[in-house]
């Protein structure tokens, strides 16, 4: 039994990483969380531990965020630098845990790190799993935003609307105020089922504090990381990420390049996936649509996406052994 919280130095400051595994045969599997800057280790370690009879799962704080907040300067908050994090992280897990190449899973923003890491750093993976598929970081925006403003439309909600008027359609993917008015659509989002399944009606509040605050995961050092590391973060990685499109960037992959995505998604909208998907080049790919889910098919279909993951990647898991 495996079961690591720690700090790893990497990219000049420590980074936060828990690790939890049954058997040391199994291959690694690690967890690229949203935002950017939106850790997701109470997610991974505390939901999801039965993942660890068949994988040893990874959880890891990206840099300016929860257990890697401090000693980031806002400077170094740029793709390239937490692609190279990344980098650097899978190498030390294979050193730790005794593996040539490991597994990589990404949501949201997630996806967007997992497919530059895919693209770039390849040597050391033997496949990637994306959910909430980042596919271009405007289109997204305009889309999100036009999908809250029909639905506080049709629901009468004159308040949204308005607010939804104020802030303005985003342009290249940004709003006026980066992270301030992009709260604001996100809740509207949010509030007409945009986010989570079948329209079901979910706060902000309940969907990330709660379960970050009830799960035990964070020290308290963690949590003030984290409340202080999201603005931080996605204020000033925000301008690059809503810029990205990686169809035009990472158009060709060297290792099995998967896609699970939730069919009702409007916060990285759906709508863009299957032309993404099938202009994309690997030696092998898929996608596997989750009816019932929107941004997160783990957490909306967590039993039917745990079994998928399996199936897809436990017959590949002999490629990560030294």
């Amino acid at each position: 039994m495996t079961d690591i919280k720690t700090t790893l130095p990497v990219g000049g400051i420590d980074q936060t990483i828990h690790i939890l595994g049954k058997d040391e045969s199994n291959p690694v599997l690690l967890f690229l969380h949203g935002g950017p800057g939106v850790p997701n280790r109470h997610f991974v370690i505390k939901n999801n531990a039965d993942l660890a009879e068949d994988f040893t799962i990874v959880a890891w704080d990206q840099r300016g965020t929860g257990g890697s907040y401090r000693g980031c300067k806002k400077e170094t908050l740029t793709i390239d630098n937490v692609v190279e994090d990344a980098n650097a992280v899978v190498k030390l897990l294979c050193t730790l845990l005794g593996k040539k190449k490991i597994f990589i899973i990404g949501g949201s923003w997630g996806s967007c790190l997992g497919t530059y890491l895919a693209y770039r750093h390849p040597e050391n993976l033997i496949a990637y799993v994306g959910f909430g598929q980042v596919v271009n970081g405007a289109l997204n925006e305009e889309l999100s935003y036009d999908f809250a403003m029909s639905e506080a439309k049709a629901h009468n909600d004159e308040k949204a609307v308005k607010t939804l008027e104020e802030i303005g359609r985003p342009v290249n993917g940004l709003y006026p105020d980066v992270f301030g008015d992009m709260m604001k659509q996100r809740r509207i989002m949010m509030k007409y089922g945009g986010y989570s399944q079948s329209k079901k009606k979910r706060s902000y509040f309940s969907s990330m504090v709660v379960p970050v605050l009830g799960s035990g995961e964070y020290s308290i050092s963690d949590i003030y990381g984290y409340i202080k590391g999201y603005r931080y973060v996605l204020s000033n990685m925000w301008a690059e990420v809503g810029g990205a499109d990686l169809l035009s960037a990472c158009p060709e992959f060297k290792i099995p390049y998967y896609i699970f995505d939730g069919r009702l998604d409007n916060n990285t909208p759906a709508s863009l996936v299957s032309d993404y998907y099938e202009k994309i080049k690997a030696p092998d790919k898929d996608l596997i649509w989750f009816e019932k889910s929107g941004h997160n098919p783990l957490g909306d279909e967590p039993e039917l996406f745990k079994a998928t993951l399996r199936a897809k990647l436990l017959p590949l898991k002999g490629e990560g052994e030294l």
